[in-house]
């Protein structure tokens, strides 16, 4: 058998690709900026509201002085917004930050019928890293950042949009950021043979509309929170480790990945949507 190259191509001059999703919000956004801050860096915007989007382009431009900033306009709660994204990329993708969350106070559901938590803060990050993982895999080395929460637990497989059970919108955050990590673990496994790292992590206590949608407002500016999503992205740990957790740019224990069976369980869930 063939010798694999572990050369990495982030060694060399030209650009990489990182795209963000959630970028409008108070911690995408900073992670925006600090990796279009970061040389040889191209950087696009996954956004909804097309107006905020175009501001935080021009804001990030004139910040960081990189011109290769751009946006692009999708849904990730909605599957068939991501796979037109998809199937209108060009080019290769380094790099693939799962960010964008909601906590809506009430349970509301997506044109598709699926609770709008569950949809934006799980199938999202699971449809991405699904649409994208050819692209990743021609452009490895490539990494996903999984932006998770050491908030997390409270996982019903049997009901997961909050059918049965009384909606709270900290339970459904809580369970959703437990998701993204088993989930993580599972993607890691399966990706890991094509130079291509998963890894989750805890962006800090950031005040921002998610926390105080939640009620616990935060002690941390965006910036602050961006750290241990951009240095996964950027840094040889985020290429050299998969299937792992961190937290203050730190590997923490995590027994929702360890339980390689659940999170088995719940991919296979996923796959049904």
């Amino acid at each position: 058998m063939a010798e694999i190259d572990m050369t990495s191509k982030y060694s060399d001059s030209r650009n990489h690709v990182a795209l963000i999703t959630g970028a409008t919000g108070a911690i995408g956004k900073a992670i925006a900026r600090q990796m279009a801050a970061k040389q040889g860096y191209e950087v696009v915007l996954l956004c909804r509201n097309e107006r905020k989007g175009r501001e935080a382009v021009q804001e990030i431009k004139h910040a960081t002085g990189n011109d290769d900033v751009r946006m692009e306009l999708t849904d990730v709660s909605r599957h068939a917004s991501i796979q037109s994204l998809a199937d209108r990329w060009t080019g290769e993708l380094h790099v693939l930050i799962n960010n964008a969350a909601v906590t809506p106070r009430r349970r509301q559901e997506t044109a598709e019928g699926i609770e709008l938590q569950w949809a934006t803060n799980v199938l999202g990050y699971f449809w991405m890293t699904q649409a994208f993982e050819e692209v990743l895999k021609v452009s490895a080395p490539a990494r996903v950042v999984n932006i998770a929460s050491y908030w997390a637990g409270d996982l019903d497989i049997n009901d997961l949009e909050f059918k049965r059970r009384r909606y709270n919108n900290g339970t459904a955050y809580r369970q959703s950021k437990q998701a993204n990590r088993m989930l993580t673990a599972v993607f890691a496994g399966r990706l890991s043979p094509f130079q291509v790292t998963v890894n989750a992590c805890h962006p800090g206590d950031v005040n921002s509309a998610l926390s105080n949608d939640l009620g616990f407002g935060g002690h941390e500016s965006p910036d602050q929170g961006a750290r241990t999503p951009v240095w996964l992205a950027t840094s040889p740990v985020g290429e050299q480790e998969t299937g792992k957790y961190f937290e203050h740019m730190r590997e923490a224990r995590d027994r929702f990945m360890a339980d390689k069976l659940a999170a088995e369980a719940l991919y296979e869930v996923c796959l049904r949507y």
